[in-house]
């Protein structure tokens, strides 16, 4: 897509375009998985295509627009869970049934978003101090609510370490760090996890998605949270695609973050609460 140059009015997809994967990275966390989360996003373009009023991009910027368009949709009809089978869904439903509402959207907004307590509000229609509240009750309350295993594939040291500090600090047990997909599939058989951390590229130049992929095969339903610089290149919604997803590089809360929404989606009986 091209970009308008000066004095060149944007149009609705130019305003739009730019955000687009992260609207699908945030609806996917919010519901758990791939599927559901890229409906209330198409859901969403669909709606600014009927009203484009709705759209109010000249008063709060398109990210911000944008994404209030799907607050509107998501209050009204949020089905978190709409796609996983029953079992799966009645244990997340449980899960998230324990929490504040509006707290975990806000927390995301946030932290893995990026917008301040006052884009917070605007696109929840809450007040600035509202959305501060609901951020910091989130932490509180997401942080004590699911502990499980946790299995991390990482060839960077340094990022292996930090990620097992924050895991271990947030409560979770870490069945071990791999370094290669051949590693990560042996450590995986050993122990399963409730949750996997994965970067996308391993030490022996091998893929983490082709790791995570094969682990699956034998694991299940397992949620798993990628870890790329480039997140935009799996947000396409075009392919089978993650449902949680960070950027490198990361700070501690987004990972914190990521950590205890995709806990709730965790289908192994080794969780506590």
């Amino acid at each position: 897509m091209s970009t308008p140059t000066t004095g060149q009015a944007l149009t609705l997809s130019d305003l739009i375009a730019p955000h687009l994967p992260y609207l699908r990275r945030y609806a996917r966390a919010l519901t758990g998985a791939q599927g559901s989360g890229d409906t209330y996003a198409a859901s969403t373009l669909e709606a600014i295509l009927a009203d484009p009023s709705c759209f109010e991009a000249q008063h709060l910027g398109g990210k911000v627009a944008l994404f209030k368009v799907f607050h509107t949709l998501w209050s009204s009809s949020g089905q978190p869970v709409a796609d996983l089978d029953e079992g799966l869904r009645a244990r997340a439903l449980k899960h998230l049934a324990a929490l504040t509402p509006n707290t975990r959207e806000a927390l995301l907004l946030n932290t893995v978003e990026g917008f301040s307590a006052s884009e917070v509000g605007d696109i929840m229609a809450v007040g600035t101090e509202e959305a501060s509240r609901l951020v910091k009750l989130a932490r509180d309350e997401m942080q004590q609510s699911v502990r499980g295993k946790i299995m991390i594939i990482e060839d960077e040291a340094i990022i292996a370490m930090d990620l097992e500090g924050i895991c271990s600090m947030m409560g979770h047990e870490v069945t071990g760090i791999a370094r290669t997909h051949k590693a990560a599939v042996k450590l995986g058989q050993k122990e399963r996890p409730d949750l996997i951390l994965a970067d996308i590229q391993l030490a022996d130049n091998s893929s983490g998605i082709d790791a995570v992929a094969d682990l699956l095969e034998d694991l299940g339903d397992v949620p798993v949270i990628f870890i790329t610089a480039f997140p935009e290149r799996l947000l396409t919604g075009e392919r089978h695609e993650p449902a949680f997803m960070i950027a490198k590089p990361y700070v501690p809360e987004q990972v914190i973050s990521a950590v205890s929404q995709a806990m709730f989606f965790a289908s192994t009986d080794t969780l506590t609460s």
